[in-house]
């Protein structure tokens, strides 16, 4: 991270980020802001599209097309290169920002024990061995404990600032978390045919985890939020599992420079428990996920797993405003459910992608009817989850012009 960047690497770097500046002051991206922030906030517009190939990236931006040498000016690449792709070929309606994100340089303890993964290659499928193999055990949990390295992170931010502050804004922001669903956790904790054992033989037991849970994470944002290391995310930061976070709800009318919680988009979701019965996800997982989602200002819920059987419970979150709709969702309940009262965040079959051939009228068929049945409702439709694109990055350049054509005949 401290290893001095090469004049060639600092070259490369000012030409891609040039680049980024200048799709950035376009006037497209304006119109792509301000129809998101309709969209947010429940306004009539045409469905919006967006497009994260997410593993396909490695397909798109193979690492013999990178030029830099060290880790860290390959990933800075990388990153100006995925921009770049978004802003000349994607085609979609994601913004390109005039920003460069830093992150801080941390690191972070476990509950107290962690899982054993077992697998043949390092992105693809895994097992695991549960720690936690007896609730007698559970006193040895400790809520995990966060420390920024503050030097390494401030000679980060000088180095990126050095570099390319002259071309885009650099910017200290940390991810601290995609989801506050929970249930990942105690499922690597405990298993999950376990725990799922847990609801019928030890209920109790399995309510004190899922508390435990609950409260190293309320804890975890006491902290991040009394260390001034949040960032607002009303505005194009990824929100939810899907769509962006435009939205002059946020923060709150009394905001005075540090961010709460309060001024962010929450999210949750439960995608592991899609096995769960309803009555069983309303006694175990969504009373522990309230806590949570109820300190955030605007929320999103849900991501693969289909919510159709959930929703009457699921639609007591407050200040829910963006629902994932899986492809294993029913779509027309759904869009009957929601209305123009939620944000509908259609999730197409990632599958259509990463199939031998790519049949375009399948895809075309799957989004006409989605779209058609979701009319009136307050739709974007985001392609996401792909773990291969099958090397063809025409794919999702194709997808997101159908998509479109779709769209316009609404």
């Amino acid at each position: 991270m401290d290893s001095p960047i090469t004049p060639k690497e600092r070259a490369i770097l000012r030409r891609l980020a040039d680049q980024v500046a200048e799709l950035a002051a376009r006037p497209i991206e304006q119109k792509k802001r301000d129809l998101w922030y309709r969209h947010n906030a429940l306004e009539a517009t045409r469905p919006l599209i967006f497009c994260n190939p997410e593993n396909g990236w490695w397909e798109i931006i193979t690492s013999d097309l990178l030029e830099c040498e060290s880790v860290l000016t390959r990933w800075w690449e990388f990153r100006l290169r995925q921009e770049i792709f978004w802003g000349t070929q994607m085609g979609d309606d994601r913004v390109i920002e005039p920003y460069f994100d830093v992150p801080h340089v941390s690191s972070e303890t476990d509950w107290g024990m962690h899982e054993t993964r077992i697998q043949s290659q390092a992105d693809g499928s895994y097992v695991w061995e549960a720690p936690l193999k007896d609730y007698a055990s559970l006193d040895q949990l400790k809520f995990p404990q966060i420390t920024i390295d503050e030097g390494a992170t401030a000679r980060l931010v000088d180095q990126a600032q050095s570099l390319l502050g002259d071309l885009l804004t650099v910017r200290l922001r940390t991810g601290w978390w995609w989801s506050l669903g929970l249930t990942n956790t105690v499922i690597s904790l405990r298993g999950l045919e376990q725990m799922m054992l847990d609801m019928l033989d030890q209920p109790e037991n399995l309510h004190r985890l899922l508390g435990f849970i609950r409260d190293g994470n309320l804890a975890r944002l006491d902290w991040l939020e009394s260390h001034g290391l949040l960032s607002l995310n009303n505005d194009g930061a990824y929100v939810g599992s899907g769509g962006f976070g435009w939205t002059r709800e946020l923060p709150r009318p009394d905001f005075s420079g540090q961010v709460r919680t309060l001024d962010m988009w929450g999210f949750s979701e439960s995608q592991e428990t899609v096995g769960v019965s309803p009555r069983m996800f309303a006694e175990f997982i969504l009373p522990y996920q309230l806590p949570i989602l109820e300190r955030f200002g605007l929320n999103c819920y849900g991501c693969c797993e289909p919510l159709d059987k959930r929703w009457s419970f699921v639609k007591q979150i407050q200040n829910l405003r963006r629902v994932s709709i899986s492809p294993w969702s029913d779509c027309a309940r759904m869009a009957e459910a929601l209305g123009a009262d939620y944000i509908f965040s259609l999730k197409p079959n990632p599958a259509d992608l990463a199939m031998e051939t790519f049949d375009e009228e399948r895809v075309r068929a799957g989004l006409h009817q989605d779209l058609h049945q979701t009319r009136n409702c307050r739709v974007e439709a985001i392609m996401k989850d792909n773990h291969t694109i099958r090397r063809d990055p025409q794919r999702v350049i194709r997808w997101v012009q159908i998509a479109r054509q779709e769209a316009d005949k609404l």
